[in-house]
């Protein structure tokens, strides 16, 4: 009975919020599928192509901690960044590139989940192809909320060279 109702619920709320359910399509780059709205355009002294924040969760004393969603168009990516107390991501749709500093660029895609360590170099980003949609997650905000740093290049996005 719990089951029934708990699948019901996740239809409801399908419905309600006008989710489509999509399957996995390899080798198409199919439309991205949103849960929140798209929000403004991310500055281009941190981007390279066009990435979109929204803020879910504003930091405060309380819970010290900042949550939003970006949208990362296809080729999209932050530059080189750091996090004083980490970060973490959930993709939640599409694929994507996360590379943390002197180690192989790493392929992420719907359903990932990605720590990036406190105090570490970082970039991430959208496939060529693909968009990709991320929640991130900062707590121990009173630590810091991030550092943004050069671009990268079109190498270290393509190959991961560093």
């Amino acid at each position: 009975m719990k089951l029934s109702l708990m699948a019901a619920f996740a239809f409801t709320a399908l419905l309600v919020t006008g989710c489509k359910v999509q399957t996995s399509m390899q080798g198409t780059s199919a439309e991205l599928q949103s849960i929140f709205p798209k929000g403004q355009l991310g500055p281009a002294e941190n981007f390279t192509g066009r990435a979109w924040n929204i803020g879910l969760v504003a930091n405060d004393s309380t819970y010290n901690t900042v949550v939003g969603n970006v949208y990362f168009e296809p080729g999209a990516r932050s530059n080189w960044h750091i996090h004083p107390a980490g970060q973490i991501l959930i993709i939640t749709d599409g694929i994507g590139y996360h590379q943390i500093k002197g180690q192989p660029r790493q392929t992420i895609k719907k359903g990932d989940v990605v720590k990036c360590p406190p105090n570490v170099m970082h970039w991430h980003g959208a496939s060529p192809e693909s968009g990709m949609q991320q929640m991130y997650i900062i707590s121990n905000t009173e630590k810091g909320i991030v550092q943004w740093l050069h671009p990268v290049s079109d190498e270290e996005y393509s190959t991961g060279a560093q």
